[in-house]
């Protein structure tokens, strides 16, 4: 043998001339950068891929917030239907509205003849306020204006006057005056 290597003979021979000789560290650099550059890659990809996943979850979680919203109103919607649309909702403003139940049905025959006695229907005396019905609101009526002299009596009303009941009376019968008297006039003197 010749020198420190052995000699290498028939196929040995052809494959270590393949191989460089030297360092091998100019062979392997490709390689490592071909690595490093896969794995930087995949984690940037990673990376953005998991920023998209966060924001779409965000998106989803505004958009489960504003449908429980929406659901959340319209039940309170619906609430508010069911309650106008009650049986005693519907006869407590008829009756404000001046509406009475109907009486007795008369049916006419395709002959002509009445079946049934028709009858007029009356108002009811109005009952008093249920549990379930609003209070009555309060109206302010602002005091008027000074009246310049010579001019009519503002105080004295010249049609009838409404009662918080809702009823008119008619003018001279002013709550606080007697039946028929004009109410107290001002002088300017």
């Amino acid at each position: 043998m010749k020198g420190p290597a052995k000699q290498l003979r028939g196929r040995a021979a052809r494959l270590a001339q393949l191989m460089p000789a030297g360092n091998s560290s100019a062979a392997r650099t490709p390689f490592v950068l071909l690595v490093v550059l896969l794995l930087g890659g995949g984690l940037i990809t990673l990376l953005l891929l998991n920023s998209s996943l966060n924001e779409g979850s965000f998106q989803l979680s505004a958009l489960k917030k504003r449908t429980t919203d929406l659901t959340d109103e319209e039940q309170a919607l619906q609430r508010d239907v069911d309650d106008y649309s009650a049986p005693y909702a519907l006869e407590r403003r008829a009756r404000e509205l001046g509406m009475v139940p109907g009486g007795s049905p008369a049916f006419l025959d395709p002959d002509g003849t009445v079946k049934g006695v028709p009858e007029e229907s009356e108002a009811l005396p109005s009952a008093p306020p249920s549990p379930l019905t609003e209070a009555t609101p309060t109206v302010v009526v602002p005091s008027p204006a000074p009246a310049p002299p010579g001019a009519a009596d503002p105080s004295y009303p010249s049609g009838p006057a409404v009662s918080p009941s809702g009823s008119a009376t008619p003018p001279g019968d002013v709550p606080g005056t007697l039946a028929g008297t004009p109410a107290p006039t001002t002088s300017g003197r």
